[in-house]
């Protein structure tokens, strides 16, 4: 019996991986952005997979506020919580709340059950860049590189990646800093983000979620932290939205709007 197992879980993973050494979207982080964006891009048969460098997919919805395991989802995102059949309530006219681990789940499963390959515990490193365009991401193990182990990596190849790492807004900074380019904003360069202020937050992490590069896009508190904009803690709408933005931006650029 212990054959069958190990045979099973290395012939079905290595599968997994053949199949997404070349996608259509890459997507680096498995937030509440990156989740939303790639179950939307599943759904439309948009070959897509997700390099999450935690264990477990979610970000940083699992913990709601300080562990209160609650989050708060402002009516323009409603109607993503009632698509994905996550309960929540009215708490003042306009805003409601929802289990934390319900929410999280639930975006889980509708990226994974829609076709989203996820591959946990991996990290990204490094861009694949050719003229001028990113073409994928070179990725590693995150105890290979947390422990500072020199093993070379892999590459992934994409027509499109998207940086939903939040806060760090990781996939940019390795592409601005090794590569000296000027993103397709404004201010041209990373400006990093700035301290709480909810309701700007919330509009910027939209606002924002866009191409910086040829062949990169930014979502989620990733577009917050390139942009120079405003954190906005656990309320989540704009997350969602911005997931939702990324994914019908990327349908448009392939031709699947």
């Amino acid at each position: 019996m212990e054959r069958t197992i190990s045979t099973a879980i290395c012939q079905d993973w290595f599968h997994k991986l053949s199949l997404h050494l070349e996608n259509d979207v890459i997507i680096v982080g498995a937030g509440p952005s990156g989740l939303v964006c790639a179950a939307e891009l599943s759904s439309k048969n948009i070959k897509t997979c997700i390099i999450e460098s935690n264990l477990a997919p979610g970000g940083g919805m699992w913990g709601g506020a300080m562990l209160f395991n609650s989050i708060v989802v402002q009516e323009e995102a409603r109607y993503i919580l009632q698509k994905y059949g996550i309960n929540h309530r009215e708490h003042t006219p306009g805003f409601y709340v929802a289990d934390a681990a319900e929410a999280s789940s639930a975006l889980i499963y509708q990226a994974s059950h829609n076709g989203c390959a996820i591959f946990s515990g991996m990290r990204m490193e490094d861009v694949l860049v050719k003229d001028d365009r990113v073409r994928g991401v070179v990725v590693n193990w995150t105890p290979v590189l947390r422990l500072d182990m020199h093993v070379d990596p892999l590459s992934l190849l994409s027509g499109c990646v998207v940086d939903a790492t939040g806060h760090p807004s990781e996939v940019v900074k390795v592409l601005v800093n090794k590569n000296h380019i000027a993103l397709e904003l404004p201010e041209k360069g990373i400006q990093g983000e700035r301290s709480m202020n909810a309701e700007a937050g919330e509009k910027a992490c939209i606002r924002y979620t866009s191409e910086v590069y040829p062949g990169l896009y930014v979502s989620g508190m990733a577009a917050c932290g390139v942009s120079g904009s405003n954190r906005m803690g656990p309320i989540f709408g704009g997350m969602l939205l911005s997931g939702m933005k990324a994914a019908g931006l990327i349908c448009s650029a392939l031709g699947k709007a």
